[in-house]
């Protein structure tokens, strides 16, 4: 192949990373969810991926987790139809207004034009709620809770990328009526943190509790709360997932309303919606991901370890191969046993050092490496994927130590990710640092009135405005505007009553520590 041939290749179509996370973040991102086997293009429309087992693996871990718990609390699964009708639309426009320029029609059934043209849902609360109003009577048919696991379509006008930028993604949605404030604010707490404990249990991912501002609140809420993160390879934050307070909004729009229970007429429910998607999955690449690949937390990885035969020889007699395998098979049975998910590269025509690379590309937590030494010394060699530790565990004590081993990695790879969090979360008292505590990857605490004016000017003086097409695109430094991300439940320092905001033109008081930074 010549040099020219080669620098057509798709990024996926060459063996391992071809470039530093550090040096070009966008195409690093791209070739690893690319080569380990997460997604594909679909090469038919444009802004569509293929969600391959990998991925697969990983959403219906964190969703038999999640559904677990909701079961637990009673919240039972429904499906609502795919199509929104225009009459929806328009009677909840303000809601929708904001999909507006990402909704997708449908015009012709076969060959016939529709009479009038239906949406693809980019969210359900429009087909949902009418029924909502059709099924709720009496104060005694609430709660009413409901979730669903589905697909939307948001026909993104910008640049798409795999996870975080999709024109269709999968996402959970739960609706939810309540009496009163009170209890639909205790459920979207509850919902809040188990979306935490995703990201912080499961994918080892460190994220804030907090409240959006009005001003980035969803579309219609009463009040909004969110889990964020932060990606530390170019110091932006990135919302997670969202447990909204609707508060009477939707119920007086669609008319759902109940028997009050004190016999004073009827009254409109309090309702709650939330929802985690997709994203979650390119959250934790772009966190752990390093230029061997995926480095994947344990507890979600489709394969936990690995075990790659080693020392193998041509003059290996049949016999020997055969005791040497049945070993190998005996190990994997033990792990199995233990609760390991462990696979056999048993492959002929690759070398032990080819498979090593492939394995680390897929991000398994786990290798062993297992050869006649270690067969005749009654031990197993590994090396773990987060660090690069190598170490020996006897044979017969594998099956209580590989399980305690991939524990510790899930466990290292939080700590890792929640210290740089909270290294480059930083709190900021004078104007002049922002840009430069912006430009060193840090997301920023800063004193804050809260109002939606002063927000929208704050994006507006730390947009950079100076030209920099000179410089090639992956070395420019960031233009964007800081946003607000959110209203920190744990206030660092106190409530910020004390202090003025911090844009110098605002002179009101703060009320409170609000985090802001660069974001997706």
């Amino acid at each position: 192949m010549s040099q020219k041939q080669a620098d057509k290749k798709r990024p996926d179509e060459s063996f391992g990373i071809t470039v530093s996370k550090d040096e070009n973040f966008p195409q690093w991102y791209q070739e690893v969810v690319l080569k380990s086997e997460m997604v594909e293009y679909y090469q038919e429309i444009s802004g569509f991926f293929i969600l391959r087992p990998l991925s697969m693996f990983i959403w219906n871990q964190i969703k038999q987790w999640f559904q677990e718990r909701l079961d637990e609390m009673d919240v039972e699964e429904a499906s609502f139809p795919t199509f929104l009708s225009a009459k929806s639309i328009e009677k909840e426009k303000d809601h929708v207004e904001g999909f507006a320029p990402e909704l997708a029609w449908v015009t012709k059934a076969g060959s016939k034009e529709l009479e009038t043209p239906i949406a693809v849902r980019p969210t359900s609360e429009a087909i949902i709620y009418p029924y909502y109003s059709k099924w709720l009577r009496s104060h005694r048919d609430l709660p009413l809770r409901l979730n669903q696991w589905n697909s939307v379509i948001r026909w993104e006008a910008k640049q798409t990328t795999p996870f975080l930028r999709t024109r269709e993604f999968l996402w959970q949605e739960g609706h939810t009526a309540h009496l009163t404030e009170e209890d639909a604010g205790k459920e979207v707490r509850e919902i809040l943190e188990l979306y935490a404990q995703i990201y912080e249990h499961l994918l080892a991912v460190p994220v804030v509790r907090g409240r959006k501002t009005e001003h980035e609140k969803f579309a219609g809420a009463y009040y909004t709360t969110t889990v964020e993160g932060y990606i530390p390879a170019n110091g932006r934050g990135i919302q997670g997932a969202t447990s909204h307070c609707l508060g009477q909004n939707f119920s007086k729009i669609f008319d759902i309303s109940v028997e009050d229970p004190t016999g004073n007429g009827h009254i409109h429910v309090w309702q709650n919606s939330w929802a985690f998607s997709s994203r979650v999955l390119g959250v934790m690449v772009m966190i752990h991901g390093d230029d061997k690949g995926l480095v994947l937390p344990p507890r979600v990885a489709q394969i936990q370890t690995v075990i790659v035969p080693v020392g193998v020889k041509k003059s290996t007699s049949p016999e020997e191969k055969q005791i040497f395998f049945g070993q190998i098979e005996g190990i994997a049975k033990k792990l199995k046993l233990a609760g390991v998910r462990v696979w056999i590269d048993d492959r002929d025509g690759y070398t032990p050092a080819w498979k090593f690379n492939a394995w680390e590309l897929k991000g398994v937590p786990l290798r062993i490496e297992f050869g006649p030494r270690d067969a005749a010394g009654g031990v197993i060699s590994y090396c773990r994927r987060d660090n690069s530790e190598k170490g020996t565990i006897p044979i017969d004590n594998i099956s209580a130590e590989i399980p305690e081993l991939l524990e510790a990695i899930q466990k290292s790879m939080y700590d890792r990710a929640d210290a740089s969090y909270r290294q480059h979360r930083i709190q900021v008292w004078k104007w002049e640092d922002v840009l430069p505590a912006l430009d060193e990857k840090n997301v920023l605490l800063i004193p804050f009135c809260l109002e939606k004016h002063c927000e929208e000017k704050i994006k507006e003086l730390t947009t950079r405005q100076d030209d920099t097409s000179h410089i090639p695109e992956e070395r420019r430094p960031p233009t964007m505007g800081m946003k607000s991300l959110c209203i920190p439940f744990e206030q660092p320092g106190g409530s910020g009553h004390s202090t003025k905001c911090l844009r110098p033109e605002c002179g009101k008081m703060a009320l409170k520590w609000t985090m802001f930074g660069r974001s997706y």
